[in-house]
């Protein structure tokens, strides 16, 4: 008994000894690594790194920026059989142990004894936030204790809620998607509470080895993970037998999603892009959740890009067919997978699809897409520019339709559109446009496309192109001759002119469009037919330093503003962007405005880091002084009230009447001038003007009514004709009508009233003077108070009297 009692007294003093010892060493452990453990505190203010993303104003994505996926949730927006899925996967008893899952650590600690290596295991959910946020993946015993002592210190001030939360959005599942929001967008397209059990479950067996085992790189170790995930979750009493083998019975069906990008509109994500990384640098930018509202229209923004691209197809329907492509092999085993494969090669380009013909037959040609399959283009649908045929045409359209042989062949791949009535062949157009639209009230961008296709050219043709302007520019120089004694009666002599200078080897004869001569003619009339001559007699008349001036005074740049005679012919530069915010000057009766496309900046928390401040258009508002009250109200400018306060009001460059007559003389070129055709929309409220510059380099069309401004350019990058008649009316307008029919639809028209300082009165049409009582063919024309002709003499004004101008003469230079 004395022996046993000695034994008994041993053990117990060895195992006191080795308690002591150990937890000797597990105290020396811990303050080994305490001083380099972080606060657990910065977790609850933890900054993910989460893409930027940009909306239009209604709230629809247009872009994402960033180089990691992530859409972040909270705890309660993941699916209680999503949580069930991951604890059982990684970690089963998550919501038993303190942050450390002893049993496992017992397991590596066997493992190590066993083969002498360093093995992964014992890491529970807890661990692997700790590692996720504060340290490294590297295997060592360091780490490992870093890792214990971290996790037990998260348990103690967090909850296992927050925890998971964490956990759900910082972990790696592959395809550069960081935490379940993102994963479910990346391989479905959906949110996580959309998923089914068996995507659930794909997802939640990625943690392990992401790269490797996710559903895009290989379907077969996704589809073990999950099948590991599913019988965890049913040996855990998570799902039942009939859901387990429903889900295991389902296919793998993931596939690479791109952002839920809802609106085409890259060439404004771009430029939002660029002033985000200008603002807050490219780190920051991308990876801290900014959220920024443009002030583009979803509604507005997708018309603008169907209305340029349309204009710009059939510009090229107008031209000759290029051809194919290009050309291929037709393989010999033509399932499916093998000609998508072949189609690899020629991406879409806007709305073109690329096509393969297979087969060429009498009456059609049997093509394959890969977005449907097989397909039939019919003759009519072979036949390049079929509608422009049947409208020059008086014979029967069925002798003009194309031979398919004539026109594709087996091997070919080609470019087609779909509309409401089927594919038709198409080419990518070589000719490039812009198209921008602003609200004049404020400058606000509703709608901005800057090419036919963004991701063949990112030149953003609408702010970046400047070209010139033409005949679009001449309101400009009209606006200025009606502030400088001219009216809209005023005859100038519509004939032949010529500028020598001594150091021309030639002279400068401008010419009309149609290269005739009118003579005498109102200067209403010479807008309304562009008449090229006119233009510069009224600026030689008004004197280009005076015009210089006053174009200054509306906005315009002076070292961009040519001296000479041509820039009544609009030889500036401007870019689409520029253009458009000039005419809002019109639109607006009188008031420089600014563009801008950015509404509102927020972090990702939500708070307002930047909101515009516009200037405003009020006319008849009461300007406030700083410090004067506003009424309450929501509108910073608070206009229904008629009030403004100083600061906010956008200036006038314009006089009142001086703005109310070059739009009325505007919306005569709509009535019946250049830009007649846009009288199919039926509306009285439309005022523009066409431009085309020299061979027919540049088609031009901006017009507006009180609402919007929308102005459409088309050209080629690189100068070169558009070709014949190819002028802004006929290459550019057809694009600002069916935009204008889509953003005017249902607005009721703006009438306009007339300024206390205008008159109408009849006068002649030749002579622009008062008519006489018996003349029946007088017209009613507007004039100020103190301009109102005299009656009806003798012969028009002609404010040249030779044909023949010297450019030494005062403020005329030459254009070449």
């Amino acid at each position: 008994m004395k022996i046993l009692r000695k034994l008994v007294l041993l053990a117990v003093a060895l195992a006191c000894a080795g308690a002591a010892g150990g937890l000797a060493a597990t105290v020396a452990a811990y303050l080994y690594v305490a001083p380099e453990l972080p606060s657990v505190e910065t977790l609850r203010e933890v900054q993910l790194q989460v893409p930027m993303r940009v909306y239009t104003r209604d709230g629809r994505l247009i872009a994402e920026f960033g180089e990691k996926r992530r859409t972040p949730v909270s705890y309660e927006q993941v699916p209680a059989q999503m949580v069930q899925a991951f604890t059982a996967a990684e970690d089963d008893r998550f919501f038993d142990h303190p942050g450390v899952d002893y049993q496992g650590l017992l397991r590596a600690a066997i493992g190590l004894l066993l083969t002498g290596e360093k093995r992964q295991g014992g890491s529970t959910i807890t661990m692997q936030v700790a590692r996720n946020f504060f340290l490294t993946p590297e295997k060592s015993y360091i780490r490992k204790i870093r890792e214990i002592f971290l996790s037990l210190r998260i348990e103690r001030e967090l909850s296992k809620e927050e925890i998971l939360e964490l956990y759900f959005n910082k972990i790696l599942l592959g395809h550069r998607a960081w935490g379940v929001g993102a994963a479910a967008e990346v391989y479905y397209g959906k949110s996580v509470d959309e998923l089914t059990l068996a995507e659930t479950a794909t997802i939640a067996g990625l943690p392990k080895a992401p790269s490797s085992d996710n559903p895009i790189t290989s379907p077969d170790r996704a589809r073990a993970r999950r099948a590991y995930v599913l019988r965890r979750m049913l040996e855990l009493g998570h799902i039942s037998e009939p859901e387990y083998d429903e889900a295991m019975a389902a296919p793998i069906a993931a596939r690479l999603h791109g952002p839920t990008v809802a609106l085409d509109a890259p060439y404004v994500a771009e430029m939002v892009r660029a002033e985000m990384v200008e603002r807050f640098g490219a780190a920051d930018a991308y990876s801290a959740g900014f959220k920024v509202t443009t002030t583009l229209d979803s509604r507005l923004q997708s018309t603008a890009v169907t209305a340029l691209r349309d204009a710009l197809l059939a510009y090229d329907s107008r031209r000759d067919y290029r051809g194919p492509a290009g050309r291929v092999s037709l393989p010999a085993d033509g399932d499916a997978v093998t000609l998508i494969d072949v189609l690899g090669d020629f991406p879409s380009v806007a709305n073109l699809e690329p096509a393969l013909v297979l087969q060429v037959g009498d009456e059609a040609a049997q093509v394959f897409l890969a977005s449907q399959g097989m397909a039939e283009l019919s003759r009519p649908a072979l036949t390049w520019g079929l509608a422009n045929l049947i409208e020059d045409q008086e014979e029967d359209a069925e002798l003009l339709l194309a031979v398919p042989g004539e026109v594709v062949s087996p091997g070919d791949v080609i470019y087609v559109r779909r509309d409401d009535e089927g594919l038709w062949l198409a080419q990518v157009p070589e000719v490039q446009g812009a198209f921008v639209s602003v609200a004049p009230e404020d400058g606000a961008i509703v709608a901005l496309t800057g090419g036919f296709d963004y991701y063949s050219s990112k030149f953003n043709r609408a702010v970046q192109a400047r070209r010139q302007p033409g005949s679009a520019f001449k309101p400009f120089i009209y606006a200025a001759a009606l502030e400088h004694g001219f009216t809209p009666a005023t005859i100038v002599n519509d004939a032949p002119v010529v500028f020598r200078d001594a150091a021309l080897e030639d002279t400068w004869r401008p010419e009309n469009y149609s290269q005739r001569f009118y003579g005498p003619t109102r200067l209403r009339e010479a807008l309304v037919r562009s008449r090229n001559l006119v233009s510069i007699r009224v600026l030689s008349e008004i004197g280009i330093k005076r015009a210089v001036e006053y174009l200054e005074s509306l906005g315009f740049e002076s070292d961009r503003l040519p001296r000479d005679l041509s820039l009544a012919l609009g030889s500036i530069s401007l870019s689409p962007l520029e253009l458009a915010t000039e005419y809002s000057t019109f639109a607006n009766g009188g008031f420089r405005v600014n563009p801008y496309f950015i509404q509102r900046i927020e972090a990702a928390d939500g708070e307002v880091l930047y909101s515009a401040d516009p200037l405003w258009v009020c006319a008849d508002c009461e300007l406030l002084d700083a410090g004067q009250p506003l009424p309450e109200s929501t509108d910073p400018c608070v206009l229904e009230h008629k009030v403004i306060a100083a600061e906010q009001a956008a200036p006038r460059v314009l006089q009142e009447e001086t703005a109310w007559l070059i739009v009325d003389m505007m919306r005569d070129v709509v009535r019946r001038g250049t830009a007649a055709r846009a009288n199919v929309l039926g509306r009285s409220d439309l005022a523009g003007k066409t431009g085309t510059t020299n061979d027919f380099r540049d088609a031009w069309f901006s017009g507006f009514n009180d609402r919007l401004v929308g102005t459409v350019w088309v050209g080629f990058d690189q100068e070169r004709p558009l070709g014949p008649a190819e002028v802004g009316g006929t290459a550019a307008l057809p694009a600002w009508i069916d935009y204008m029919r889509v953003a005017l639809d249902g607005v009721e028209e703006s009438t306009r009233l007339t300024p206390p300082g205008l008159i109408r009165v009849k006068i002649s049409p030749e002579s622009g003077l008062l008519a006489r009582a018996d003349d029946s063919d007088a017209i009613f024309e507007i004039f100020r108070v103190g301009q109102i002709p005299e009656r009806e003499i003798e012969d028009p004004i002609d404010l040249f009297n030779s044909p023949e101008l010297d450019s030494e003469e005062e403020e005329s230079q030459p254009l070449f």
